[in-house]
């Protein structure tokens, strides 16, 4: 037989049945070799079954819009997975380039705690998620207080060099200053700005704080550890790292990614 040439190509039947042995991919190769190659290789009788198999839910657009081409619905859902299959970029953000920022008084403005501190020299979670501890014994001018319930929190994580600052929480809330307890805050984080003000983050602010008291100061009593974290409202787990930090990075830094891109 002699070589097949470009003017003499092979007759549409021929390539019929060489398409039923090729995958998708080499499909998509061979119809870019020609005009003709491309009619042969994108007709609805081999990619039916192809888009059938791999997409069946997308394949049924075909009853509703007879027009679509099944090659084409194989393409959009194969995108379509790929985009949900790739990993999130990293974030432009690093825990070095943070403080946190905490305030914590009395209702009656007496304060419990002031510490600013960059956020990789407090005690990071071994697992790899965004909470933190923090070392309350480094804290200079810890107040004793009388025991009291209400309190003001205040919790901002600050760019270094001054270049942004985020609220993570601003609230106030009831507090049981008994020796040994734990008190939890929470607080909605608002969603990236690239998205819908309705849509929320699903995402919120966490902080703990443990009390203590000393003996022979008639009853007051002093926070001893306070803990910070992000948790996500969905399974009630704390945000990893770079989860923490794609969010941050919306709110402090210029012209970032929309954060939905990487979900």
């Amino acid at each position: 037989m002699s070589p097949l040439s470009s003017t003499n190509p092979p007759p549409w039947e021929v390539l019929n049945l060489l398409a039923h042995h090729l995958d998708p991919k080499s499909l998509a190769i061979a119809s870019c070799v020609s005009k003709s190659w491309l009619i042969s290789f994108s007709s609805d009788q081999i990619w039916q079954p192809i888009c059938t198999t791999h997409y069946p839910s997308l394949s049924n657009l075909k009853l509703t819009h007879l027009s679509i081409p099944y090659h084409r619905i194989y393409a959009v859902a194969y995108s379509a997975t790929k985009r949900r299959q790739k990993p999130p970029s990293r974030p432009r953000l690093f825990l070095h380039d943070l403080i946190f920022a905490i305030d914590l008084r009395t209702k009656n403005n007496v304060p419990l705690l002031t510490i600013a501190k960059p956020v990789n020299e407090l005690c990071s979670d071994a697992n790899g998620v965004f909470k933190f501890d923090v070392n309350v014994d480094d804290c200079e001018g810890l107040e004793m207080v009388e025991l009291s319930e209400e309190v003001k929190i205040a919790w901002n994580v600050v760019l270094k060099g001054w270049g942004g600052a985020f609220t993570m929480m601003d609230c106030e809330g009831k507090l049981s200053f008994i020796p040994g307890a734990e008190g939890w805050f929470s607080e909605e984080l608002p969603s990236p700005r690239c998205c819908s003000s309705d849509v929320a983050s699903g995402i919120v602010a966490d902080m703990k704080l443990g009390i203590c008291s000393r003996r022979g100061n008639g009853g007051k009593v002093r926070v001893e550890k306070v803990s910070v974290g992000m948790l996500s409202i969905v399974n009630w787990r704390y945000v990893n790292v770079d989860d923490g930090l794609r969010y941050l990075q919306h709110f402090l830094l210029p012209n970032d990614e929309c954060w939905c891109h990487g979900v």
